[in-house]
This record gives structure tokens, sequence and C-alpha cells, in this order.
């Protein structure tokens, strides 16, 4: 069972996401996507998988997103891939690939709707926030 997460070791939601997989016995292939980025057919296959436009697949915060007048609401999907192509840091994460489907996880939890096998335990986020219980069952949140 092949499993991809393009990850960034420095982003927290990453290596929540990544933790998910692994609480579930699984060992995905981690591509660290800032040293070895998707192709633009990839990254094209990727987003449309995980039912996202390519603006909404698109990270701002701590990119040069502004410098590159990519706000500007004329640019077409193509023009937005290429730029995210040519600068990965404006590929937003992590984006995972399994069997069952391809999904951004932002929030980390959203790999649970996509992950083949259950979780093994309870699993808590860096921040302490409780995902998992005892009996590895999802928590639900009050939102």
């Amino acid at each position: 069972m092949e499993i991809k997460i393009y990850h960034n070791p420095s982003c927290g939601t990453s290596r929540n996401t990544l933790a998910l997989i692994r609480n579930a016995g699984i060992e995905p292939q981690v591509i660290e996507y800032l040293k070895a980025p998707p192709s633009r057919e990839e990254l094209n296959e990727m987003i449309a998988k995980s039912g996202l436009t390519v603006r909404e697949a698109i990270r701002e915060k701590g990119t040069p997103y502004a410098e590159l007048g990519l706000d500007n609401p004329n640019l077409t999907d193509d023009e937005l891939l290429d730029a995210m192509v040519a600068n990965p840091i404006l590929i937003n994460r992590p984006f995972v690939v399994t069997p069952v489907g391809v999904r951004l996880c932002r929030p980390s939890e959203i790999v649970l709707d996509i992950l083949p096998l259950p979780q093994n335990g309870p699993f808590s986020k860096e921040d302490g926030e409780v995902v998992i219980d005892a009996e590895g069952k999802r928590v639900k949140d009050n939102g």
C-alpha cells in the first residue's frame, strides 16, 4: 500500500499529519516537497483529486505570494501552477496521497478520512489537542 505525504518538517500541521499516518501503522513515502517538488503534472493532478481549485492550494502565509502578484484574480490556473512549480514554498501542505484519495490535510486530522487503516491508539497533536482517544477512535470537535 503506497501512501505519500508531501511534507515540510518545519510545519506543525505537516508533522502532526505524518504522526497520524504512522499511528495507523503505516510508514509513508515522505517527500520533502521543498527539496523534491512534484512535477507540474503531479501537482495539478493532486489538486484536482483533492477537490480543490488551484487557488485554494496556494499557500499565502510566509511565501512570496503577494510580491509575485498572485492575488490578482485575473491569473489563470496555468499561471498559478507555473508560480507554484517555480516556488514550491507556494504549495500548501501537507498533501497526502493514498489509495482512498488525496487531501490537503489542513487541519491534520483530515488525513483520517483517507487512511485505509484505523488508528492504533491515542494521539494528541503537538499542541496537546486530543484527536484520537485511548480506544483509537476519532474525537469529534465541539465546533
